[in-house]
């Protein structure tokens, strides 16, 4: 889909709302840190603006942008966000609670807390009030959300979720904020690897972002994981692993 209807299909989605707020995640397939969630919130008003109408045709999957290009537009969103024209958030869930609730689990979890930085879930829930004998018929009213906004989140629908949402394959190469939440959550993580490389050096934390490049796999082979790596993603690879120690014995 090319990156000029991006804006286009929001615009089809806000309807009947007055916000779209993106959902998604990064880090879900590496072998170490932590999986990252961001949300981004957006306006008619600010879909139908100079900046959207010239410039969002640079933004895409965060995948298919190059790292000069997410950091520019990380940039542009600080902007954008002082100027209160869109909102962001991100969360996190650790290697601890990825192998606690499986990454599944933890991708969820890091996605309700990007959301929940901004809005609780029962700001989207809808209930009629319990009658009141003592109240007209007009103050008994249906309850409206404080939030009139939909929720887009990108993948499949997520079971058990807090929020009501509208899931999308590939939605970061279909919904505007998406694709930037895909931007926010991208540029996050990355920075907290590179900062990762410094506190645990050897894995080239920096350049792979713990993905599991040869460079990576190597390193675990010959050095061993870390406590950033996530031991079910590498269970396979470290059970072909020779302690250094025993091949030297081999070698006598």
């Amino acid at each position: 889909m090319k990156r000029r209807q991006l804006r286009g299909f929001d615009l089809k989605q806000i309807t009947g709302v007055n916000h779209l707020i993106g959902v998604d995640e990064v880090g879900r397939g590496a072998f170490a840190g932590p999986v990252v969630a961001a949300a981004v919130v957006v306006s008619r008003e600010f879909l139908e603006s100079r900046w959207a109408v010239t410039k969002s045709n640079r933004i895409n999957d965060s995948k298919l942008l190059s790292a000069e290009q997410r950091e520019e537009l990380w940039s542009e969103f600080e902007t954008l966000s002082g100027e209160g024209r869109i909102h962001a958030h991100y969360g996190l869930a650790s290697v601890d609670e990825i192998a606690q609730f499986n990454i599944l689990g933890a991708t969820k979890l890091a996605m309700r807390r990007a959301l929940g930085g901004m809005y609780p879930p029962e700001a989207f829930e809808r209930r009629r009030e319990e009658p009141d004998l003592f109240s007209s018929s007009e103050e008994r009213t249906t309850f409206q959300p404080a939030v009139s906004a939909r929720v887009l989140i990108d993948g499949l629908p997520l079971r058990g979720f807090p929020y009501p949402h509208s899931a999308f394959v590939k939605g970061d190469a279909r919904s505007l904020c998406i694709a930037m939440a895909s931007i926010v959550a991208k540029v996050t993580r990355d920075r907290m690897m590179v900062a990762l490389d410094a506190k645990f050096p050897g894995y080239g934390f920096a350049q792979h972002k713990g993905y599991g490049t040869e460079e990576h796999r190597d390193a675990v082979l010959r050095i061993g994981r870390c406590a950033e790596h996530r031991e079910a993603f590498l269970r396979k690879l470290l059970a072909t692993r020779v302690d250094p120690a025993q091949m030297d014995f081999l070698a006598e």
